[in-house]
C-alpha cells in the first residue's frame, strides 16, 4: 500500500522468538481452508469456541452426523460444524468467515479397496448412473444408510460399505444391472493425466536422476513457487509439480549447476477429464475454446500446432493431448491471459488471438468507462469503473466463470449490475464493490477501491515520539517491535498498525470499547488478549490482520462488529507510478492510450537510427529487462539506443533521457529474455522514470504482470519470469 508523504515513519526492528503449538497446527492439517466462504446446511451443530482448532477437534469428534466441514468466524468466535462439503452444496459468500473442509471428502481418489473413499463420483464403470442408496427402485437394496451408518452412505455416490475387494461401487438405476463397480483412480497411481497439472505423486527426481528441491526452500535455487503463496498448485514437499503449464511435471534440482528439470512420469490409462468446450467464444482465459479461429490480433496466420516452422517451440499436440491442440487453431495450452497461437511469420514468434469473450465482449450500446473512474459513491451499487484487483492483491475472477469458485451472481442473474469481465462490482447491494478472487482458498474479497469522499484528516503526533507505539507479532512465530508514530489518519497496507483516533465504523456507528462487554460478549481481542495491538481504548484496530482493514465491534446491539473507513496514505513505494494508470480492461489490441508518464519504467529500444522497434523495462537505474527474440538483428550492444520518460514515439518530451548499451546478456537456454546494461546510471524521478523492481514471486503468481507497450504485441515476454529471478540478480551482481 501506498505511504503518505507527510509521514514520519521510523521503524526500529527486534526480533523475538515465540514458539508454535505442534499439536494446534496438526489438528488443521487434515483440512483445506476457502476464506470468505460459507453453508447453509441443516442439520448443523453450533459452538462457541476461543480458537479454530478448537472447532476443528468439534468437528472431529461430532456424534450427530458425520462432520465433512466446519465454519469458523474468529471475531464472533462461532463454529458451525457441518455434513456438507462444496462437493455436495452450494457455497455462498460471507465476510470474514472460513470454511474448513476436510481432505479425505474432496479426494477423487481410493486408497487400498475404497473402503475410506469419500468422494463425488456417481457412476459405474460402464457409465450407469448410480442409484441413491437410501432408494428402493429400481432395486430394493441391503445397504442402506441404517444398515451401514459410518460407509457414508450418502446421495448416490459410489462407496464400498463392505470392503468390496473390486474398490467401491454402486447399485445402478438400470433395471438389467444391479450393482456394478465404479472405476476410480488409486491415489498411489504414480502417472499423470494430460499434462499433469493435477499430477499429486511423490516422483522427486527429474528426468534425468537430479534430486528435487523443496519448494519451501530457496537453497540452493532461489525462487517464487513459494507452496503459501500457491495452495491450489500442492506444492509439497520436493515431489514434482506442474504449477505453471509446462508440458508435464517438474522441479528445481538440488543440484547448483541445474536449476530446474522435467520429471518423468507416464500418463494415466484412464480417460482423461472432459471439458465443456467453447465454439464460438471464450469465458475467463479461454483454456476450454474448442474453436476455429487462426488468425492472431494483427491478421497473422497461425502455424500448425504439429508443426516446428517457422517456430520451433514444445506447445506440441504430444506435450499437451488435453488442450485441443488441432490444426493451427488459436489455443491456450499454458495458462496465458487468453488464446494465442505461433504465426508463420518468420519475425513474429506468437500473437495473441481476437476471441470473443463469452457473455463479457465489449457491445456498441454499452457505456464506456469513464477515465479516472478510481472510487466509488455510497455503497459502489453504481460504480463502473475498470478495477479488478482486490484489496489483498488478488486478481478478480471472471464473473461469467465458475472457477475456481462456484457462484450464481452472473451477468444473466445481475442484468442490471453491470458484470463485465472481472471488474469489480456490487451486484448485491454489499458495503463496497467487490469480487470473487482466482485464489481457491479465498472465495472473494472487497476490491482496491476507495470510497470518493474519503481524505485522510490531520493527526497531532503522540506527545512522546521517542517511545515505541506498538509492537507487531507477526503470524510465523515472531514478534517485532516497532517504533512508528503518523501525523495523518490513515492506514498503511490493510492498517494492522494503525494507531489513528477513528472510532466510528463506515456507516457511522460508535465502536464498543476493547475492554467492554457490553452490548456485545467477547473472550478474544481485549487488551489482556492482545496487549500490542493498541486495543486500550475504542479506536478502530485491526488485530486479527484482516485484509479489509480495522474494524471494532459495535455499541449497535444487532451488529456485533464491523468496518471503519480508513483511508489509505499517499505515497509511492517501489514499482509504483506517481501517475496512476488508466485501467483498461480490453487486452492488448483494443486496449486504450496509456496517461502519460504512468508507467515510468517502460523503455523505447530503438535502432543506431533512433527507429523504435522493441520494449523493455527498466528494472534498476542501469539494467533494462526485455525479450532475447528484440535482440535478433545484431548481437553487438552498439546496434542499439535507449529512450526512457517519453510518452510518444516521437520522442520529442523534455524529460526523455538517452542511453547506449553496453552490454548485452542473453537468459538460459530455450528463454526468451535478456538483460541491457546502460553505458551510464539514468536519473530517476518521481514522475518520468522510474525503476519497476523485481518483483517477489508471490506478486507475480497473484496479480500478473500489467503489459503495455509501443504499439506492438510480440514484445511481452513469453516466459516463467519468476523461475529466472535468481538469474536475474545474479547476472546483474556478477556485471
Amino acid at each position: 500500500m501506498e505511504v503518505q508523504k507527510a509521514v514520519l515513519l521510523l521503524c526500529l526492528f527486534l526480533f523475538t522468538g515465540k514458539p508454535t503449538d505442534i499439536n494446534s497446527q496438526h489438528v488443521l492439517e487434515a483440512y483445506i481452508k476457502t476464506d470468505g466462504a460459507w453453508i447453509v446446511k441443516f442439520p448443523k451443530s453450533q459452538y462457541t469456541v476461543k480458537t479454530v482448532e478448537d472447532c476443528a477437534i468439534k468437528c472431529n469428534k461430532e456424534t450427530s452426523f458425520t462432520c465433512r466441514s466446519f465454519l469458523y468466524i474468529e471475531k464472533d468466535q462461532d463454529c458451525v460444524t457441518l455434513p456438507a462439503n462444496s462437493k455436495t452444496d452450494q457455497i455462498l459468500r460471507r465476510m470474514s468467515a472460513a470454511l474448513y473442509e476436510k481432505k479425505e471428502y474432496l479426494l477423487e481418489c481410493v486408497n487400498g479397496i475404497g473402503m475410506d473413499y469419500r468422494g463425488t463420483k456417481s457412476k459405474t464403470k460402464s457409465g450407469k448412473k448410480c442409484q441413491r442408496w437410501e432408494g428402493t427402485f429400481p432395486h430394493v437394496t441391503n445397504m442402506t444408510p441404517k444398515t451401514h451408518p459410518k460407509a457414508d452412505l450418502e446421495s448416490n455416490f459410489c462407496r464400498n460399505p463392505d470392503g468390496d475387494k473390486g474398490g467401491p461401487w454402486c447399485y445402478t438405476t438400470d433395471p438389467e444391472k444391479r450393482w456394478e463397480h465404479c472405476d476410480i483412480q488409486d491415489c498411489t497411481e504414480e502417472c499423470m493425466q494430460c499434462s499433469g497439472e493435477n499430477y499429486r505423486g511423490k516422483i522427486s527426481t527429474t528426468a534425468s536422476g537430479f534430486t528435487c528441491q523443496r519448494w519451501d526452500s530457496q537453497k540452493p535455487q532461489n525462487h517464487g513457487y513459494i507452496p503459501s503463496a500457491l495452495p491450489d498448485k500442492y506444492l509439497e514437499e520436493n515431489h514434482c509439480r506442474n504449477p505453471d503449464g509446462e508440458p508435464k511435471p517438474w522441479c528445481f534440482t538440488t543440484s547448483p549447476s541445474k536449476r530446474w528439470e522435467s520429471c518423468s512420469i507416464p500418463r494415466c490409462t484412464t480417460e482423461p477429464p472432459t471439458i465443456v468446450p467453447e465454439l464460438t467464444c471464450a469465458s475467463g482465459e479461454g483454456s476450454s475454446y474448442r474453436g476455429t479461429i487462426a488468425v492472431t490480433v494483427s491478421g497473422k496466420t497461425c502455424q500448425e500446432w504439429s508443426s516446428q516452422s517457422p517456430h520451433k517451440h514444445s506447445r506440441t499436440p504430444e506435450n499437451y493431448p488435453c488442450k485441443g491442440l488441432d490444426e493451427n487453431y488459436c489455443r491456450n495450452p499454458d495458462n496465458e491471459r487468453s488464446p494465442w497461437c505461433y504465426t508463420t511469420d518468420p519475425k513474429t514468434h506468437w500473437e495473441y488471438c481476437s476471441v470473443p469473450s463469452c457473455g463479457d465482449q465489449l457491445r456498441p450500446e454499452e457505456p464506456v468507462i469513464p477515465e479516472g473512474e478510481e472510487c466509488y459513491e455510497d455503497d459502489g451499487s453504481s460504480y463502473r469503473g475498470a478495477m479488478s484487483e482486490t484489496v489483498s492483491g488478488k486478481k478478480c475472477q471472471f464473473w461469467t466463470s465458475t472457477e475456481p469458485h462456484r457462484h450464481s451472481k452472473t451477468p444473466q442473474n445481475f442484468p442490471a449490475a453491470d458484470l463485465r469481465r472481472n471488474l469489480c462490482r456490487n451486484p448485491d447491494g454489499d458495503r463496497a464493490p467487490w469480487c470473487y478472487t482466482t485464489d481457491p482458498t479465498v472465495r472473494w474479497e472487497y476490491c482496491n477501491i476507495e470510497r470518493c469522499d474519503s481524505k485522510a484528516s490531520p493527526q497531532e503526533p503522540p506527545s512522546n515520539p521517542t517511545e515505541p507505539a506498538s509492537t507487531i507479532v507477526l503470524s510465523k512465530g515472531m514478534s517485532y517491535n516497532v517504533l512508528c508514530f503518523f501525523l495523518q489518519d490513515c492506514k498503511v497496507g490493510n492498517g494492522d498498525t494503525y494507531r489513528g483516533p477513528t472510532s466510528t465504523t463506515i456507516v457511522g456507528v460508535t465502536c464498543q470499547a476493547w475492554s467492554s462487554m457490553t452490548p456485545h460478549q467477547h473472550a478474544i481481542f481485549t487488551p489482556e488478549t492482545h496487549p500490542d495491538k493498541g486495543l486500550e481504548s475504542n479506536q478502530c484496530r485491526n488485530p486479527d490482520n484482516d485484509v479489509n482493514g480495522p474494524w471494532c465491534y459495535t455499541t449497535d446491539r444487532n451488529k456485533k462488529w464491523d468496518y471503519c473507513q480508513i483511508p489509505d496514505c499517499d505515497g509511492l513505494k517501489c514499482g509504483q507510478p506517481a501517475v496512476k494508470p488508466k485501467r483498461c480492461f480490453g487486452r492488448i489490441v483494443g486496449g486504450c492510450i496509456s496517461k502519460a508518464h504512468s508507467w515510468p519504467w517502460q523503455i523505447s529500444l530503438r535502432t543506431r537510427g533512433k527507429i523504435h522497434f522493441c520494449g523493455g523495462t527498466l528494472i534498476d537505474a542501469q539494467w533494462v529487462l526485455t525479450a532475447a527474440h528484440c535482440l535478433e538483428r545484431s548481437e553487438s550492444p552498439s546496434a542499439y539506443k535507449i529512450f526512457l520518460g517519453i510518452q510518444t514515439e516521437r520522442a520529442n518530451e523534455l524529460s526523455k533521457q538517452e542511453r547506449d548499451v553496453s552490454k548485452i546478456i542473453k537468459g538460459p537456454a530455450g528463454t526468451d529474455i535478456a538483460l541491457l546494461k546502460l553505458d551510464r546510471l539514468v536519473l530517476l524521478s518521481t514522475v518520468h522514470v522510474c525503476n519497476c523492481c523485481i518483483a517477489s514471486a508471490i506478486e507475480i503468481t497473484h496479480s500478473g504482470p500489467v503489459c503495455c507497450d509501443w504499439s506492438t504485441t510480440y514484445s511481452t515476454l513469453y516466459t516463467r519470469v519468476s523461475k529466472f529471478i535468481n538469474w536475474t540478480e545474479r547476472s546483474m551482481k556478477e556485471n
